[in-house]
């Protein structure tokens, strides 16, 4: 995967909301697993805890997984946590003797100001009905967040 564009002279540092998608090694269906997905959530909880960052939405698909994370004080640093979330869960995602979990780079975008953050994770929850997995968000095992319950973002949008 070539590197995806950044914007100029933004330096990801900082209290902002950032859409992320990362995609696993070969677009293999890692995902599906139910091990995998909870070995990978913990190591990116325990990175953004680390680093000053909340998970405020997630979404485990079969080949990659959606985030939307919030740089919680100025030092918070996107692309240390995207490094290191990426580099302990795929240690120990290779520790098990499966290999690689991710390809390279990851896709992000920031929010601008303002942005309903509650449409973005309802966005990202609803992706399993997209793709034809599940009928509602809560039929689907691999999603979440860290500040609302899944309940309270599908109530939200009606």
């Amino acid at each position: 995967m070539s590197r995806p564009p950044r914007i100029p002279g933004f330096s990801y540092k900082g209290c902002y909301r950032y859409f992320l998608t990362f995609c696993t090694f070969r677009r293999h269906h890692f995902f599906i697993d139910a091990t995998t997905v909870s070995n990978t959530l913990t190591q990116f909880r325990q990175t953004s805890q680390r680093e000053g960052f909340e998970i405020l939405a997630y979404c485990f698909m079969p080949d990659h997984t959606h985030e939307l994370v919030e740089g919680l004080h100025e030092s918070a640093d996107l692309r240390r946590f995207c490094k290191l979330a990426k580099q302990r869960s795929g240690g120990v995602h290779a520790r098990s003797g499966r290999g690689p979990l991710w390809q390279e780079g990851y896709y992000d975008r920031v929010l601008r100001d303002g942005e309903d953050i509650r449409q973005v994770a309802r966005y990202i929850l609803n992706n399993p009905i997209r793709a034809g997995l599940v009928n509602t968000p809560a039929d689907y095992p691999y999603l979440g967040s860290d500040r609302w319950t899944v309940a309270e973002l599908v109530e939200s949008q009606q």
